[in-house]
């Protein structure tokens, strides 16, 4: 589903005249997305993000979460203006370390408008850059994450193990019940990572651990009711991958949902709205928001119940300084009938304020 969040919410003012984005639209029959092309950005699309998830283990054996995203957004403005100071995308970094035992999120965040080298989304693959943030995608299929904030630096490795995992029809992910509410989109599970974690003070671990990375791609707004949504990207333990979301609505009634399901045999099943559903175990309320976020969930897919946890409670991003919005997003446990069965990254947005679209 993912992540309209913060690319939506820093768009400006209404324009007198709506500007022209790449509409998305379903895919042919039996067509899917191309790579690497699709690896690369979309500049015509109004909305783009890279995002990567995952959870580390020092050589101490303590676990630790962490998020790098990188969005594009194309401002629809100045379109032919020749100067190269036009901001007609603009670029924005988050990146977040959970350790509980600092008890709550570290995180930071950067945004510019594309240009003179600072500031990009290459198209034909991977490779995107906000100052001294960025994330590329090598040769080989890995992926190098640099990212030096503000009281850690992240120097990661992602491999892929698995093949890309389509969401939706091949690619094109319906987000509400108008086909035009969609998005391309699609996941890496498994990605085995590697690499340090230096902290504020210089010292610096060796860690290792698995990753979860999404591409998505959209020129549309969630459906007018829509005030935000929850979202899961699970890697299980036995090698299988989990996506789910719900769109809430006002009074959190479910708008939409969907999830897909690959098992360790690589069967791929899908979940329509009817066949997923979010609900609050556990709530966890932000002393600094006031925002009352549902940190343990149990999710149900078809006949399938989740049990969600989160590592620590406190793992609210506060976003204002580059998008407006503020959301908890941060590394939970997944658990069948009492039994873990993986780790993953849980996504909560709409639950400070409405989203503004």
């Amino acid at each position: 589903m993912r992540r309209l969040l913060c690319c939506l919410l820093f768009c400006g003012p209404a324009l007198a005249a709506p500007p022209a984005f790449t509409p998305v639209t379903p895919l042919a029959p039996g067509a899917a997305l191309a790579f690497p092309r699709d690896y690369g950005a979309h500049p015509g699309f109004k909305t783009e993000w890279w995002y990567a998830t995952g959870w580390l283990t020092t050589a101490d054996g303590k676990s630790l979460g962490y998020q790098v995203t990188f969005f594009r957004s194309a401002t629809g403005t100045q379109a032919d203006n020749p100067s190269q100071f036009a901001p007609r995308q603009l670029i924005i970094g988050h990146a977040a370390l959970s350790d509980p035992a600092r008890g709550k999120l570290l995180h930071d965040q950067r945004s510019a408008r594309a240009g003179f080298g600072l500031a990009y989304a290459k198209t034909g693959d991977t490779d995107v850059k906000v100052d001294d943030w960025r994330m590329v995608r090598q040769a080989d299929g890995s992926y190098d994450v640099a990212i030096r904030g503000a009281g850690f630096t992240l120097a990661l490795a992602l491999v892929p193990t698995q093949p890309v995992l389509a969401q939706g029809v091949g690619g094109y992910s319906r987000k509400g019940p108008r086909p035009q509410q969609a998005s391309y989109y699609y996941s890496k599970p498994q990605l085995r990572t590697s690499g340090t974690v230096t902290r504020a003070d210089g010292s610096r671990q060796q860690v290792t651990g698995t990753s979860w990375l999404d591409h998505e791609w959209s020129s549309q707004v969630l459906d007018g009711e829509a005030v935000g949504w929850d979202w899961l990207g699970a890697n299980l333990d036995d090698g299988g991958a989990l996506m789910a979301f719900q769109v809430r609505a006002r009074g959190g009634a479910k708008l939409w949902g969907h999830a897909t399901w690959r098992d360790r045999s690589g069967k791929i099943a899908h979940y329509g709205p009817e066949d997923v559903s979010f609900t609050p175990q556990r709530r966890w309320r932000s002393p600094r928001t006031n925002a009352d976020y549902p940190v343990a969930q149990r999710l149900v897919t078809g006949k399938t119940s989740w049990d969600i946890a989160p590592l620590q409670d406190d793992q609210e991003l506060d976003s204002r300084r580059s998008t407006g919005a503020v959301y908890w997003e941060g590394a939970v446990t997944v658990s069948r009938d009492g039994r873990a069965v993986g780790r993953a990254y849980l996504e909560l947005t709409g639950y400070v304020a409405p989203m503004k679209l």
